[in-house]
């Protein structure tokens, strides 16, 4: 064995792989991103839950019960509502995740030695997050009433009585199916970067470089097609999703597609700008799969809810669309939900898709000039 010629092919690999970012990047900082990614998946703890609290007794007893309750930061009463037609609207709108409803003279039933029972409404539409919800309020609750029952002998016990909206079976499969749509949906958006790239690849780029056609009408034309086939492909989707999965759809159809044209600009103007710095397939598919599909299994709220608790979690989670339009998506099919609750991932889409776009043209302009 020859150590020089060993350490010249070990300069030739360095050099290699610092000359490839593709491969510099799959040897250094893909592992940690993995090791990111994949952290999400196993970690199936709720971090924390957003309350809307009616509390009819309003009495030491139920602010008692309520600062217990809140004391580590995983409950937090953030609301307080007067009926539950208000409880309802932050329960469809995704502002709380759940309510807490105290009825009226709870300590003084309590006190008598009589059980007591507080009302837990929590959103179905996320059958994992909604388990460990109601879970962990009735074992915080049962100690609550433990403590109180041995510091008073003649106390009653006070018991929680769960209620499930929107998914009143806790179905897995009916939450699971609407939150997958946003991500399946993501082939067209992986179709017009293949289809961008693989005119750079075979050279038939060049050749349209040189016509009179301009940059804006080139990529325009691209995205209409793209974007109506995928329109097409959310119709299939749909039947699959209500007929065979039999998931319920209680939101209007039209609405639907519009925001699920809002989605496609979004996918689709991130495609472009990609497609506008690589100059292959293989390369286009390995960016679009690793920056935008991958990551929406593990943190766009797909199994759990996004971790609004941490700054970086929730930055990396509400720059996917499909965060949005997961949010989206399960609020039209379980909730029934229109334009307005669901104006900021709307907004949000439509603000990423004008600038993908508009990005990818001021930089495809440059290169066809």
């Amino acid at each position: 064995m020859s150590i020089r010629r060993a350490l010249a092919v070990l300069r030739k690999e360095f050099r290699h792989i610092f000359r490839d970012l593709r491969l510099f990047f799959l040897v250094t900082v893909a592992p940690a991103f993995l090791l990111l990614l994949l952290a999400h998946v196993f970690v199936l703890d709720v971090q924390e839950v957003e309350l809307a609290v009616w509390d009819q007794d309003n009495s030491p007893l139920s602010r008692q019960v309520l600062a217990v309750l809140t004391s580590d930061g995983e409950f937090r009463a953030r609301f307080r509502v007067e009926g539950y037609d208000e409880l309802e609207r932050l329960l469809r709108s995704g502002q709380a995740d759940g309510g807490l409803v105290i009825p009226p003279g709870l300590e003084q039933e309590v006190q008598a030695g009589h059980p007591a029972e507080i009302q837990a409404v929590v959103d179905g539409a996320d059958p994992i997050a909604a388990i460990q919800t109601t879970a962990s309020l009735s074992l915080r609750i049962a100690a609550i009433s433990a403590r109180l029952s041995g510091r008073s002998p003649g106390s009653g016990a006070i018991d929680v009585r769960s209620e499930v909206w929107y998914n009143p079976a806790l179905d897995s499969l009916v939450s699971m199916v609407p939150g997958l749509i946003p991500i399946v949906l993501c082939m067209p958006a992986l179709a017009l970067a293949l289809a961008l790239t693989r005119e750079k690849e075979t050279g038939s780029f060049e050749s349209l470089a040189v016509t009179p056609i301009r940059g804006i009408e080139y990529l325009t034309g691209k995205l209409g097609a793209y974007l109506a086939c995928g329109l097409l492909g959310v119709l299939p989707t749909w039947l699959m999703a209500t007929l065979y999965f039999r998931v319920p759809f209680r939101g209007s159809l039209v609405l639907y597609l519009l925001f699920a044209t809002a989605y496609f600009l979004a996918e689709m103007g991130f495609s472009a700008l990609v497609a506008n710095f690589v100059r292959n397939q293989q390369t286009a598919m390995l960016l679009v799969l690793t920056l935008f599909f991958v990551p929406s299994f593990f943190v766009a709220g797909l199994i759990l809810p996004v971790d609004t608790g941490n700054p970086f979690s929730r930055l990396v989670a509400y720059s996917l669309p499909t965060t949005h339009f997961i949010a989206i998506s399960r609020g039209v099919f379980l909730k029934g939900l229109g334009l307005t609750p669901l104006a900021f991932h709307i907004l949000v889409l439509l603000a990423m898709g004008l600038g993908g776009v508009s990005l990818s043209l001021l930089v495809f302009r440059k290169r066809l000039g």
